[in-house]
């Protein structure tokens, strides 16, 4: 196993755990990602705020030219606070407060993603009192089975998210009589985690149907959002830290049969951020059990709530250490029998005070972080912090 060069010597100054971010990859990985995005002359690459919200890292991305897509006020708060401008901003999600309706048209943000005819309906209104005309791309569900972990798909009938392919021609015209309402465009999102590209080929044969459908009643649609997904290597991150861009995006210009003069989003998260970000924690104490010895750290579910609520594998690395491996459960201190962040895991022969990295932690670990056990909330660093 090769691992990762880690500078020790600034890490053992800082409390535990903490949350450490390799900005020279991230800015890399964003690189790659706009190199790999060029297949399309109309693109925007929004970037999805929910799975990591750290302003820094927040900041590297917008300078990197991204919009954002956002799924609460407080991420539309926090895109905005990062710079990122409002004409690429999109909200999406299934429940959106009045307040954080009305923060959106304040802001005059891009697009709402809306997922019902209640929640359109709530839009017009609140658009009306203020005399904004709201732009909305609705989001159908295409009940299409993504390649992941049953919690984090969100493309089939079953989920809770969009609107039904058997109810898209009904709310489309309920919007055109609808004064403060202006629809532009379809919205997808299948899931996370998603490394089969037949999920993504599938998910252009159902938006290419539906742009035909459309077509045949002279419905125009501007925009196709379709979303992210894209997923990462946590087996082996240091062997695959950029993630296959190229494929991801050639799978779509293979695919999608876009109309002239529309304009294609994407919603990527963790893709751009995962393998950045590694959680540092401390070994307190090594206890041998029964049958086997565990390795209890400062950080548990409350930093890293992944392994406890997804069975979620993360490589951990002892990077204080070049001894011998040995076999050991690694579990944090949190009173949940849950938190664990990997059973049966060989590490180098590991004593108090070794410094573990918990990898490819970068998306939906802070972000995710809790107070639980009336526990502080973990720091993030950035490489120029040290």
């Amino acid at each position: 196993m090769t691992k990762r060069k880690f500078d020790i010597a600034k890490f053992r100054s800082i409390q535990t755990p903490f949350f450490y971010y390799d900005t020279d990859l991230l800015r890399e990985t964003l690189t790659t990602l706009k190199v790999e995005s060029k297949n399309y002359n109309d693109i925007i690459v929004h970037y999805a705020i929910k799975a990591n919200a750290n302003p820094k890292v927040l900041n590297i991305i917008c300078q990197a030219g991204l919009g954002a897509d956002c799924v609460s006020g407080g991420e539309i708060l926090a895109a905005i606070a990062a710079g990122f401008p409002v004409s690429k901003i999109v909200y999406a999600g299934v429940g959106k407060s009045d307040w954080e309706i009305n923060l959106a048209l304040d802001k005059n943000i891009f697009c709402f993603n809306v997922e019902s005819l209640p929640e359109l309906e709530i839009i017009n209104e609140l658009a009306m009192a203020k005399k904004k005309i709201a732009n909305v791309a609705f989001r159908i569900n295409p009940d299409i089975e993504a390649h992941t972990h049953a919690n984090i798909t969100t493309g089939l009938a079953e989920n809770k998210f969009g609107i039904t392919i058997e109810s898209m021609d009904h709310i489309i015209k309920e919007a055109y009589k609808l004064e403060n309402i202006n629809f532009i465009g379809l919205h997808f999102h299948i899931g996370s985690q998603i490394l089969i590209m037949d999920d993504f080929i599938n998910l252009c044969s159902c938006i290419n149907r539906l742009q035909d459908q459309l077509e045949k009643q002279h419905i125009v649609v501007k925009h196709i959002n379709v979303g992210g997904g894209l997923g990462i290597n946590y087996d082996c991150p240091d062997q695959n830290l950029i993630p296959d861009f190229k494929t991801y995006f050639n799978t779509y210009a293979h695919h999608l049969n876009l109309r002239e003069g529309q304009q294609l989003h994407f919603e990527l998260g963790r893709s751009i951020v995962a393998q950045c970000g590694s959680l540092i924690t401390r070994t307190l104490y090594i206890k041998q059990g029964t049958q086997k010895q565990f390795v209890i750290v400062d950080a548990g579910m409350t930093d890293l709530i992944r392994p406890a609520l997804y069975h979620a594998y993360h490589q951990i690395e002892n990077i204080s250490s070049n001894a011998p491996m040995e076999v050991y459960d690694v579990v944090g201190p949190i009173c949940e029998s849950s938190d664990v962040f990997a059973k049966s895991i060989e590490l180098n022969k590991t004593k108090r005070g070794d410094l573990l990295a918990i990898r490819s932690a970068g998306a939906y670990g802070e972000t995710m972080a809790s107070q639980y056990n009336c526990r502080q909330l973990p720091q993030g660093y950035i490489t120029e912090d040290l």
